[in-house]
C-alpha cells in the first residue's frame, strides 16, 4: 500500500501530523508493506524568494492580532508539538518561500534520502536556530541527509531543477481536492486531512488495506492552507 503525504516545511501541523502518522503507522499490523511518499505543497507560492519575515510578525499581520496574541497562537502549536515529543521554538523563526526546499526534497527522493532530509528540514525550521530559507543551511541539511554537496549546490543554482516535479505534485493535490495540508492519500482511495490523532491514522490504514472506497475520515483537524494555519478563535 502506498501513502502519499502532501505537506510544506512551513506548516507546523505538517510537522506534527508527520509524527502522529508515524505513530499510527507503527500500530498498523501491515506497516512493513506500506510505502510512504512525500509530495510538495507550497503554502505561500507567491512570496518572492529571499523575502523572509519573522513568524510572529507574519501571524500578527495575517490575522490582525497583536504580537502577544501571536505568541499565544504559537504557544498552542508548541504544546501540540511537545506532546508528540517534538522540539518547537515559538520565537526566532522565519517565514518565506519554500520552493527551493521542495526541489531539494525531490532530489533527495531520487537519491533515496527524502525522509532523512524532510526530518532534518522540519527540525531545523521548528526546533533549531537554523533558517531553512538560507541557501547555506539547505546545503548543510542536504549533506547531513546523505546527499552529495556538489549536487545539492547545482540544484539550488538551477531554478528549473526538479521544478516540474514540484508543480506536478501541486497539480495532483488540486485534482484530489486538497486545499490545505497535511493531506494524506492512501492508495488513491482513501483521504485523511489535517494533523489527526495517531489512532485515526491507524484506522485509516486498516480501512484502506481492506479496500474501501475513498472517503474522508476523522473529525476536522488542524491544518494549514493558503490563508494560513488553523488558529483557535481566529
Amino acid at each position: 500500500m502506498r501513502v502519499e503525504i502532501w505537506s510544506d516545511i512551513a506548516c507546523p501541523w505538517c510537522y506534527i501530523g508527520k509524527a502522529r502518522f508515524e505513530k499510527g503507522l507503527a500500530a498498523f499490523a501491515h506497516r512493513d508493506d506500506v510505502e510512504v511518499v512525500h509530495r510538495s505543497f507550497e503554502l505561500d507560492p507567491g512570496r518572492p524568494q529571499g523575502d523572509t519575515a519573522p513568524v510572529l510578525e507574519m501571524l500578527a499581520k495575517k490575522y490582525g492580532r497583536t504580537l502577544d496574541e501571536a505568541r499565544a497562537m504559537e504557544a498552542h502549536v508548541a504544546s501540540n508539538a511537545h506532546s508528540e515529543g517534538l522540539g518547537y521554538r515559538t520565537e526566532g523563526r522565519d517565514h518565506g518561500n519554500t520552493f527551493d526546499i521542495h526541489r531539494l526534497l525531490h532530489l533527495a527522493k531520487a537519491r533515496g534520502r527524502q525522509s532523512e532530509l524532510l526530518d532534518l528540514a522540519y527540525r531545523a525550521n521548528f526546533a533549531e536556530e537554523r533558517s531553512v530559507f538560507d541557501a547555506g543551511t539547505l546545503v548543510a541539511l542536504g549533506v547531513e541527509a546523505g546527499l552529495d554537496e556538489a549536487e545539492v549546490r547545482a540544484v539550488l543554482a538551477d531554478g528549473t531543477a526538479y521544478a516540474d516535479d514540484v508543480r506536478q505534485d501541486e497539480r495532483e493535490a488540486a485534482e484530489l481536492g486538497a486545499t490545505g495540508v497535511p493531506f494524506f492519500v492512501l492508495d488513491r482511495r482513501y483521504g485523511v486531512s489535517g494533523g489527526q490523532p495517531a489512532e485515526v491514522f491507524t484506522q485509516a490504514l486498516e480501512q484502506a488495506w481492506q479496500g474501501r472506497a475513498l472517503q474522508p475520515l476523522g473529525a476536522d483537524a488542524e491544518a494549514c492552507g493558503p490563508d494560513g494555519c488553523e488558529v483557535p478563535g481566529a
